[in-house]
């Protein structure tokens, strides 16, 4: 027995192994999917229920950003999303750990931020211990359609991600990045 008193959530944001079935983050879990059930479900011609809700859902919202739903996210609450942003239908935002994406950043329809990853050995998968870490998209990124993004990679300001991608490792800032794994193809001036 370890003599560590830090809760479940705690540790998930800490990055460490933590229980996926902690009872106060299933509770979470629970308001989140209500949130996003709401906002998914709100007219599309109701621009400001839709913002009142994607500001309960979300972290933190910047101003002009618009999320085509369906949206999906496990918390809701560890994603920051800046200024100007778009994203298209069917965005996967899993913020286990925290999803940092900058402003006027442009996502495709069907991109997955995945910051959740599991154990290799067999064992603590059964036990349902996972971790995470966290994922940051620089300003005025662009993001192709169903391209995915894994945990603890940082994506540079500037930078386009290809359609279908699979960005594996950070990116720098300017490159246009292509693949699976991505690679950088071309530098951005």
């Amino acid at each position: 027995m370890t003599s560590d008193t830090r809760t479940m959530r705690e540790r998930m944001l800490a990055g460490e192994l933590y229980i996926a079935d902690d009872p106060d983050l299933e509770e979470a879990s629970y308001v989140a999917r209500e949130r996003m059930a709401a906002y998914n479900e709100a007219p599309v011609r109701d621009n400001e229920r839709r913002r009142a809700l994607l500001e309960e859902l979300l972290g933190d919202v910047g101003e002009d950003t618009v999320i085509r739903s369906p949206l999906y996210v496990d918390y809701g609450s560890h994603i920051t999303i800046g200024k100007g942003c778009f994203a298209n239908y069917g965005l996967v935002a899993l913020d286990v750990a925290p999803i940092t994406i900058g402003d006027d950043v442009q996502i495709g329809p069907n991109v997955q931020l995945l910051t959740p990853t599991h154990p290799v050995e067999p064992e603590p998968r059964r036990e349902k211990w996972e971790s995470a870490e966290p994922i940051t998209i620089g300003d005025n990124v662009w993001l192709g359609g169903g391209a995915i993004v894994c945990p603890g990679v940082t994506i540079g300001e500037n930078t386009v991600v290809g359609a279908g991608a699979v960005v594996t490792k950070d990116l720098p800032a300017n490159v246009v990045a292509v693949g699976n794994p991505a690679r950088p193809i071309k530098a951005l001036e």
